[in-house]
């Protein structure tokens, strides 16, 4: 078994991956949901930071490298927390990280940043849950141009569920077009599909004929470049 597809099963049982009826944010009818705020035990967490760290691993020096992890608050902290951390102990690859606070600090060392102390010229990866609008990325692009002037190389993400954004492309596409941000998923959506197709997880059968469809024909509607 490969860590995508140890993952997707990790999400099933975690029950962060969820099938059903929901509505985005956006509005949209899905009938498939993730939330990453159900992780919620010490065991999810290690697993989680095992995850990303295997796709780091994977993919961060043909992105450029980094020379600093970045989590945007507030998904992101323990998400670039736990992956340097088993980047570290599975792969002894000691990067420094770093995340934002909501609201500048203006007392003590004051600043809007924890961590890792970024300096210009400073190689950043940006680790994030899912992704649907980029508004977390684009607003980390705009809080690095205040602190110095850095190149944001790479975001790593749990989901692509390659949705197209407010045009025809996927958020992520716009990201790696607009930017030149180098954007890796551990898995995709039509990975989640064909995995978890007919497959039972602990004897129950997540994606059947009928949930198939469903999502194939939100993809059809919804997804970037159908």
């Amino acid at each position: 078994m490969t860590y995508q597809e140890s993952f997707i099963e990790f999400m099933v049982r975690a029950g962060v991956l969820t099938f059903g009826d929901f509505t985005t944010k956006s509005g949209r009818k899905t009938p498939y949901f993730i939330n990453t705020g159900n992780y919620k035990t010490g065991a999810q967490a290690s697993a989680l930071g095992d995850y990303y760290a295997a796709c780091i691993r994977d993919h961060l020096e043909e992105a450029g490298g980094a020379d600093v992890l970045f989590g945007p608050a507030y998904k992101g902290i323990p998400l670039v927390v736990t992956a340097a951390a088993s980047l570290y102990r599975n792969y002894e690859l000691d990067y420094p990280y770093c995340f934002n606070r909501k609201e500048a600090k203006d007392h003590g060392e004051g600043g809007s940043m924890v961590g890792a102390k970024v300096k210009d010229g400073d190689r950043i990866a940006i680790v994030e849950d899912v992704v649907t609008a980029g508004t977390a990325v684009r607003e980390s692009i705009a809080l690095f141009r205040d602190i110095a002037d850095v190149k944001i190389n790479a975001l790593f993400v749990s989901v692509d569920r390659m949705e197209k954004g407010t045009g025809e492309k996927s958020a992520l596409d716009e990201l790696r077009e607009n930017y030149g941000i180098a954007v890796y998923p551990i898995v995709t959506v039509r990975q989640i599909i064909d995995y978890l197709y007919e497959r039972p997880i602990d004897g129950k059968v997540y994606i059947d004929r009928d949930m198939k469809e469903k999502m194939e024909a939100y993809l059809r509607t919804y997804g970037a470049g159908q």
